[in-house]
């Protein structure tokens, strides 16, 4: 299948983050790729990935941010697919990387998610590509479902060690 989403990362170093979106696109059934790209070390292979995503098909772009976090603002800057920015807890416990993403100057929007929170990345391109897939809207929904019954028997286990508490 070709791939409607990308992940991106400086380097190999983000993907034990990174996997979570990854694992959530896979779960989904969407199509992805992955690439390690670095806005200052291959400038220019960044630049033609930006360049070309849209004409390969890829319909949102989820890139990891660590330390001087530009990634996500250069590939931003180069396309008008929706890039969502995933700061990397690299340094200074991410702080860095989510204050640089968030504040991309006017024009250059980058969607951004908690410090480490690809999961969340994943959640968000998904639902963006659900706006017009009705059967992606589907799985959506039961994910949410299912999220929600979590809790509901979290809450009764709960309940169950809580009574028993009480008791002893």
């Amino acid at each position: 299948m070709t791939p409607i989403v990308s992940i991106i990362m400086g380097s190999t170093s983000d993907l034990p983050v990174m996997e979570k979106a990854a694992k959530f696109l896979d779960e989904m059934q969407v199509p992805f790729e992955m690439h390690a790209l670095s806005a200052h070390r291959t400038p220019a292979e960044v630049k033609a990935f930006a360049k070309n995503a849209k004409g390969r098909g890829i319909k949102v772009i989820i890139a990891a941010a660590g330390m001087a976090a530009h990634l996500c603002g250069v590939i931003a800057s180069m396309t008008t697919l929706p890039v969502i920015g995933v700061p990397i807890n690299a340094s200074l416990d991410g702080m860095d990387a989510l204050l640089a993403i968030v504040q991309m100057p006017p024009g250059i929007p980058v969607a951004t998610v908690g410090i480490n929170g690809s999961l969340n990345a994943g959640i968000l391109a998904v639902q963006m590509l659900a706006v017009g897939d009705d059967k992606l809207q589907e799985k959506l929904d039961q994910y949410k479902e299912d999220l929600k019954k979590k809790i509901i028997q979290a809450n009764e286990d709960l309940a169950k060690v809580s009574y028993t508490y009480k008791t002893n």
